[in-house]
């Protein structure tokens, strides 16, 4: 069965920040900090999803998806990161995935969507080799509670972003800007997804995948330095994260390190546990253009040429299939069957006088995306699944409650939710496919 789908993540929906025994993540510290986030928005309240669920469980199976991926807060679970565990927050996520369940939605779990504990955090965190060895023990307790009901669990989102954003730039949470000394931070993400893997599968799961961020990368010409600069970024932002997991080793990463410090013997056999699926999170291609200056060894040319999202990124459908069909050449049989996990975009949403959000551009982009999709198929990727990011408009990270992606309006004053058009036309599209079927 394709799993076709919505998504979304706790930090950016739950809110209920204090309720319940909910411990701290690095996202209500970094939020609460001045200057860190558009606006000083914050994630305490979100979309109330929380107290709204069962609203929200009733908007996906009204649009007739068969899948929900979201994420598990880890300091709703565990407070402290390690140790005791709070029941309210696993009763929570036990009483979702029975609504979705009973709605003929499988619920696709993913346990890290970048809300580390701060306790953590305090110990180093991913910089600490130790949190891997945590995040498996969470993992545990999380699939013995329900993994009889989830048939596919995701154990990390997007590792190269949150090493990027959160540990090399400073521009998300935890909120240091280390450049290449965050490397470290990406060796323990990937020692803990195959750390989880293993604990997931002992506890009974049946499918276990990661989810990773990756971009069709177009070097700004054909000359040496351009493209010496685009290899440079594949490794990075692509290799460093799928390499490791699909054929069980690093890539040249001399120019970033002069020595792989942070790995030790053994890793490599973890971190390459088989897992059963790759989520891929797909948004735009990235051009890379040899650096005018001493630093890191690219530079982002930009892209012109395609339309825009409200975030100002390209909106080039194609590059979706450029990006699968690159997997499977690259890793030929290593590769697994492949979930889009993530794939949509903001837009300048506009409420009308009678409360319709006509987001056209929306709808043109999912058409867009689906159909390059299925060029790839055609081409021989096994796709198993697509999810729209998102079912709601959402608290999106830095740019606060600016970024709007949602197929659904949340008015964050009342928390009204209001289907916008893309709703209604993906709504269409699913009933089709079943007659199609």
């Amino acid at each position: 069965m394709f799993l076709w789908g919505t998504a979304t993540a706790a930090y950016q929906i739950e809110g209920a920040a204090q309720e319940d025994d909910r411990g701290a993540s690095i996202w209500d510290t970094f939020a609460h900090e001045p200057g860190r986030t558009r606006d000083g928005h914050t994630g305490d309240v979100a979309c109330d999803h929380y107290h709204r669920w069962r609203e929200d469980v009733a908007l996906m199976s009204g649009l007739g998806v068969n899948a929900y991926r979201f994420s598990i807060a880890w300091p709703r679970v565990q407070p402290l990161g390690t140790g005791a565990l709070n029941p309210q927050g696993l009763d929570f996520y036990d009483r979702l995935v029975d609504a979705l369940c009973e709605q003929g939605i499988q619920p696709v779990p993913t346990l890290f969507h970048w809300d580390l504990p701060q306790p953590l955090e305090d110990r180093g965190g991913w910089l600490n080799r130790e949190i891997s060895e945590m995040f498996a023990e969470y993992a545990a307790i999380v699939a013995d509670r329900l993994a009889d009901r989830v048939p596919l669990w995701i154990t990390l989102n997007e590792p190269f972003v949150h090493m990027a954003f959160g540990y090399a730039m400073g521009i998300h949470a935890p909120g240091q800007a280390l450049l290449t000394g965050a490397l470290p931070s990406a060796h323990h993400q990937l020692l803990a997804h195959g750390l989880a893997t293993q604990a997931l599968r002992a506890a009974g799961a049946r499918q276990v995948a990661i989810t990773n961020n990756c971009t069709p990368v177009w070097p700004a010409s054909q000359e040496e330095p351009d493209l010496k600069a685009a290899d440079a970024y594949d490794v990075l932002h692509n290799r460093l994260f799928n390499d490791p997991v699909l054929i069980g080793e690093y890539p040249d990463l001399s120019a970033y390190t002069p020595a792989l410090d942070f790995l030790r013997d053994g890793d490599l056999q973890i971190i390459s546990t088989p897992i059963d699926a790759l989520g891929i999170n797909y948004y735009n291609p990235t051009r890379i253009t040899a650096p005018a200056a001493e630093g890191l060894p690219f530079e982002d040319a930009g892209i012109t040429g395609h339309p825009t999202t409200a975030f100002g990124w390209p909106v080039v459908p194609d590059g979706l299939r450029e990006l699968l069909t690159g997997l499977k050449a690259r890793y030929a049989t290593a590769l697994p069957p492949i979930y889009i996990t993530e794939n949509g975009c903001s837009q300048h949403d506009v409420v009308t006088a009678d409360g319709r959000i006509e987001d056209q551009a929306r709808i043109a982009y999912l058409e867009g995306h689906i159909a390059a999709m299925r060029r790839a198929m055609a081409e021989g990727v096994d796709v198993r699944g697509y999810f729209v990011w998102s079912l709601l408009d959402n608290f999106e990270w830095a740019e606060g409650y600016h970024q709007r992606f949602g197929l659904v309006h949340v008015d964050f004053e009342t928390q009204r939710r209001t289907p916008k058009a893309s709703y209604a036309w993906l709504k269409e599209f699913l009933e089709a496919q079943k007659t199609d079927t």
